[in-house]
């Protein structure tokens, strides 16, 4: 009895092993290690969590912007710089029309929009004209909108985001503050210093994250959300079936590209700058690693998949060189991020299957 009771446990073990994976798993461990070895070099552990979510926080929304192409069999969007480029050209324009505060964090966000649609459906119409190599060509389109727009931000004139020598070209870093600068970030904050703990929470990022989070979760349980999971699991039967297999792949790109805008407005107005010119450049990969190291795969991702993944991502990003450079002493946190982030993109881009095994 009892043997069998122990194998029972043993099977149940290795499902959940086999379902949560065990790259994931290791990676999860090397996290726990890190933040259990951080208070032992000195660092001040409520400050690193604190980093943790703040980071996360971030880059949760470019990560939800993979799930739509995922589901309608687009694959991962790695044209995500075209949404990048749709927020950059809505932040420049708020703080062109002098909108502050909030105001100006929305009003970013409705400029953005008609740019997203336009370049959202320009590049979901090429990708349905070369179906089976959507992967290959969105890198290329990413990386040469990012290079066209180069040229764009050098014709701008406006005078308090112009290079000071030459009255004209936006500068490469703009400050966002009397802007938006932390417009969500600021609302409904957690902060425990008042009390001793380095411990702060931008609860309206996350809870603008969970509101994004829900309206896709509620959107793949309407008739159009099933109908675009419906063409990512099998084409020839959705076409069948009567859907019209090109338009779910269309909605699936504007989406991604809209929440690609909106998710670089959110890093913008947590980190405090617009980064211009090849700062949208290799955005997309993080994005793209984070949610394989989630647990998704090229036809199937979930909401849990984007927060697991990014908790991950960021969490190994964030502690690993301040980890290191505390035990060592050594300032090698740009070289350690570099080596951990794009170790992690590499590990990510090469998996073939689902939940990381």
């Amino acid at each position: 009895m009892g043997n069998t009771t122990t194998l029972g446990n043993k099977s149940k073990f290795r499902e959940l092993l086999d379902s949560f994976g065990l790259p994931r798993l290791i990676i999860a461990c090397f996290l726990l290690l890190l933040l259990i070895a951080a208070p032992c070099v000195g660092l001040d552990f409520p400050t690193q969590i604190t980093n943790i979510i703040t980071r996360f926080s971030w880059n949760a929304v470019m990560v939800l912007a993979m799930v739509p192409m995922v589901h309608s069999g687009c694959g991962l969007n790695f044209g995500l710089p075209l949404g990048i480029v749709s927020g950059l050209l809505g932040a420049t324009l708020s703080i062109e029309l002098g909108y502050t505060g909030f105001a100006s964090f929305l009003m970013a966000i409705l400029i953005a929009t008609p740019f997203a649609l336009l370049f959202g459906g320009g590049y979901g119409w090429l990708l349905n004209k070369i179906k089976g190599g959507e992967m290959m060509i969105a890198t290329y389109v990413g990386f040469s909108s990012v290079s066209f727009m180069c040229m764009m931000w050098l014709l701008h004139k406006h005078p308090t985001m112009v290079w000071g020598f030459s009255a004209s070209g936006l500068r490469t870093v703009i400050s966002l503050e009397g802007y938006y600068d932390k417009a969500l970030a600021n609302i409904l904050t957690i902060d425990l210093n008042s009390i001793g703990i380095n411990l702060v929470i931008p609860t309206g990022t996350l809870l603008f994250f969970v509101l994004m989070a829900v309206l896709m979760w509620a959107f793949l349980h309407t008739k159009t959300g099933t109908a675009m999971t419906a063409v990512g699991s099998n084409p020839a039967f959705a076409k069948a079936a009567g859907i019209n297999v090109d338009k779910m792949r269309l909605i699936s790109v504007i989406m991604s590209t809209w929440l690609g805008a909106v998710g670089i407005l959110m890093y913008e107005q947590g980190f405090g700058f617009v980064q211009l010119y090849m700062g949208p450049f290799w955005m997309a990969l993080p994005a793209v690693s984070a949610i394989l190291i989630g647990g998704a795969s090229v036809n199937k991702a979930s909401i849990p998949n984007v927060i697991i993944g990014t908790f991950l991502f960021q969490g190994i990003v964030t502690m690993t060189p301040t980890v290191m450079n505390s035990a060592f002493h050594m300032d090698m946190s740009e070289v350690i991020r570099i080596i951990v982030s794009n170790g992690m993109i590499l590990y990510a881009l090469t998996r073939k299957t689902e939940g990381g095994r």
